[in-house]
C-alpha cells in the first residue's frame, strides 16, 4: 500500500496548540531540550527575567551591556508581527498540501491583512526547509533533468525565442535514491560540466548503480557504475535501469504549479523545489512538523 505522509490532523493541531502560550512552551522545549542557553555565546549560565515572560539574560555577555534574548531570536519567527501560533498554522497547512498551497490561499485561510504578509511567511518557511544536513546518495540512484516554464505556444511572440521548446524555461536537475531521499538543484544551463559537477557533489562513487537517460551531458562519469535507457527509442526499463522514480517526483512537483502556484520566477524557484523536496524526504517521518520546526 502507498505510504501517506504523517501529518497532524486539524483536531490534533488545535489540541497541541490551543493558544499562544502553548506554542511558546513547545518552541522552548524543543529548541532547548536540555535547558536554555545563550544563543550568542553558548553559555548555560542564563536566568529568566521575572517581568518579561519567555525572555532571558546572559551575564556572560555583559560587555557592551547586558544581552537579553527570547526564544524567537535566531529563528524565522523573530522580528515579525505574526503570532507564533499563526506561524505554526501556516507550516501545518503547507506540509499538509502535497501539491503545495499558494500564498493567496494562505492569506484567505489565515485572514492576513495583506497578500504580502502571507507571501513573506511562506518564503521564510520554504527557506528554512532547505536541507542543511546533506549526505551523498547511496544504493541505486537515478538522475534526470526537467524544465519549468509555460508552453512555447502560450508565450508572447517576443518571448518565444528560437530553437527547442525548452528555450526560456528554467532547468532543474535531480538525483534520487530509490526508497530514499531526493536532491535537486536549479541550473542555468544543462551543460556537461554542470551536470557532472552536480552528480559528483551529490552522489557517492560507491553506489551500486547510477541510472540516467541518454542525455549526452552524463557521459564522462567513468568512476560510477553508469547505465542508461534510451527514451528516444521508447526504451524505458532495462532490468533495474530506469528513471521512473525521479520522474515521479517531477510529476508531483509540476502538479503544484498546475494546481496551486501557476507562475514562479527563476529567483524564487529554489525555495519552491526545497519545499517539495523536504516533504518528499520526510514522507515517512512520524514528526514531520517537528522536523520543519527544527529548521526554522
Amino acid at each position: 500500500m502507498t505510504k501517506k505522509t504523517n501529518q497532524l490532523t486539524a483536531s490534533q493541531f488545535y489540541k497541541l496548540f490551543p493558544n499562544e502560550e502553548a506554542c511558546d512552551n513547545y518552541l522552548v522545549a524543543h529548541r532547548w531540550p536540555h535547558g536554555v542557553y545563550c544563543p550568542r555565546c553558548g553559555s548555560e549560565n542564563v536566568y529568566p527575567l521575572q517581568t518579561m515572560k519567555f525572555k532571558w539574560e546572559c551575564p556572560d555577555c555583559r560587555e557592551g551591556g547586558a544581552y537579553r534574548f527570547s526564544h524567537l531570536v535566531g529563528t524565522i519567527f523573530e522580528n515579525t508581527k505574526i503570532d507564533l501560533r499563526d506561524w505554526f498554522k501556516v507550516i501545518h497547512l503547507m506540509l499538509g498540501a502535497k501539491k503545495g498551497m499558494s500564498a493567496l490561499q494562505i492569506q484567505r485561510h489565515m485572514g492576513f491583512g495583506s497578500y504580502k504578509t502571507a507571501w513573506y511567511a511562506c518564503h521564510r518557511i520554504r527557506a528554512a526547509l532547505q536541507d542543511k544536513e546533506f549526505r551523498k546518495l547511496m544504493g541505486i540512484v537515478e538522475v534526470d533533468e526537467t524544465f519549468i516554464g509555460g508552453k512555447k505556444t502560450n508565450k508572447h511572440r517576443a518571448q518565444r525565442g528560437k530553437g527547442r521548446g525548452t528555450v526560456l524555461k528554467h532547468a532543474i536537475v535531480g538525483a534520487i535514491e530509490r526508497k530514499g531521499s531526493v536532491v535537486t538543484r536549479v541550473l542555468g544551463t544543462l551543460s556537461a560540466v554542470d551536470l557532472q559537477k552536480f552528480v559528483r557533489e551529490t552522489i557517492s562513487t560507491k553506489v551500486s548503480l547510477l541510472a540516467t537517460d541518454e542525455q549526452p551531458g552524463y557521459k564522462g562519469l567513468g568512476e560510477y557504475p553508469h547505465k542508461t535507457v534510451m527514451h528516444s527509442a521508447h526504451q524505458y526499463v532495462v532490468g533495474a535501469v530506469h528513471t521512473q522514480t525521479i520522474e515521479g517526483f517531477w510529476s508531483i512537483f509540476k502538479r503544484s504549479f498546475v494546481g496551486s502556484y501557476h507562475k514562479v520566477s527563476e529567483k524564487y524557484l529554489p525555495f519552491y523545489i526545497a519545499e517539495c523536496q523536504f516533504k518528499y524526504n520526510n514522507r515517512d517521518n512520524a514528526d514531520i512538523f517537528g522536523a520543519a520546526r527544527a529548521g526554522c
